[in-house]
């Protein structure tokens, strides 16, 4: 591994007055840094649109940002909370439980002891190509996307378009479908984005996955509080029954007017290159009663998806594991 220049930030306010004073240099900020530190750089992923950091800012040394409050408007909740702080706290759970379940879901519980919420959220994707180091793929500069010909069993069904990655995220998956909006501080100031514009695809940026610009990085999630009655439910399939990344996982959180359904989102996991809000099952739910149409409306997703060569067993997987989400939330309390 290269070298690079080491900061431990202790506010917000120095963190970006660190990436102002190295913006003509590559930075990058850091949480646990099982992904940056763990990952991209030890495997040596880098390219024209991925430099090595000269420079790089702990963000774990901000007390702030590691910070857990729940109150009457809902969860506020710090970049560099570990998901093990998430997992444990029992307002979270007890109000948000599907976020608590999908974060459950990541990785093994060593990992979830040192890797953050915000790192899950922004972490990079896990396409074999953009991490080997001899494939220079659309996202790494370069131009051309080697699964559209090589072996993509794992990539997107849906929104592909120049780059098929999909979002490794699980947490991410839970905390669009609860509606939450992420806090961002930079060089540019303070915004505050939500979940459903935070994520962008290929076709937007084949660089990026989200929104962040440089001199940028999260510092907080917020969740509103749900509705009264709001059910909610997390299921996700995967290779390995052990820690791994979602074939396919789906996040539910929805309101009932008796039988029928209300209002609410469904959101797929390892299906799109950014956490993908299946509206089109949602718009089949409106006003019916669940029970009856889950089932047809499930199968809206083969309208939407687009699978490759090796992957089209995906869809299946999508539309039975909605249709298995939306009841298991019917079930609870």
């Amino acid at each position: 591994m290269r070298a690079f220049e080491l900061y431990d930030a202790t506010t917000v306010a120095q963190a970006v007055d660190l990436l102002k004073q190295n913006s003509s240099r590559a930075t990058k900020v850091v949480g646990g840094g099982s992904d940056l530190i763990g990952g991209i750089l030890k495997d040596w992923v880098h390219g024209a649109g991925l430099p090595f950091p000269d420079v790089i800012v702990d963000l774990t040394t901000i007390k702030d940002l590691s910070t857990i409050s729940v109150d009457g408007g809902g969860a506020t909740i710090g970049a560099t909370a570990t998901l093990t702080d998430v997992i444990e706290h029992k307002d979270i759970a007890s109000k948000f439980p599907l976020l608590t379940a999908a974060a459950l879901t990541v990785a093994s519980p060593l990992i979830r002891n040192f890797g953050t919420l915000g790192g899950n959220v922004n972490q990079r994707p896990r396409c074999w190509y953009f991490r080997g180091e001899d494939f220079n793929c659309y996202k790494k500069g370069g131009d051309f996307c080697y699964a559209v010909t090589g072996d993509n069993r794992y990539h997107a069904i849906i929104g592909g378009e120049l780059c098929y990655i999909v979002h490794p995220s699980d947490t991410s998956t839970a905390l669009l479908a609860l509606n939450a909006s992420a806090k961002i501080a930079g060089v540019n100031g303070d915004r505050t984005v939500a979940f459903d514009k935070y994520f962008i695809g290929p076709r937007e940026d084949v660089l990026r996955e989200n929104v962040l610009g440089k001199g940028e990085f999260m510092t907080h999630v917020t969740i509103p509080n749900p509705a009264g009655g709001t059910k909610m439910a997390w299921n996700k399939l995967k290779d390995r029954q052990v820690y791994d990344f979602a074939l396919t996982s789906v996040a539910v959180a929805f309101t009932m007017d008796g039988n029928n359904w209300k209002d609410g989102r469904i959101v797929l996991g390892g299906v799109a290159p950014v956490p993908y809000r299946a509206t089109v099952i949602e718009d089949a739910l409106k006003g019916k009663d669940i029970k009856s149409n889950i089932k047809q409306a499930a199968a809206q997703i083969r309208t939407v998806a687009r699978p490759m060569s090796l992957n089209a067993y995906k869809v299946d997987l999508a539309a039975g594991l909605i249709e298995r989400t939306v009841m298991d939330a019917l079930a609870t309390n």
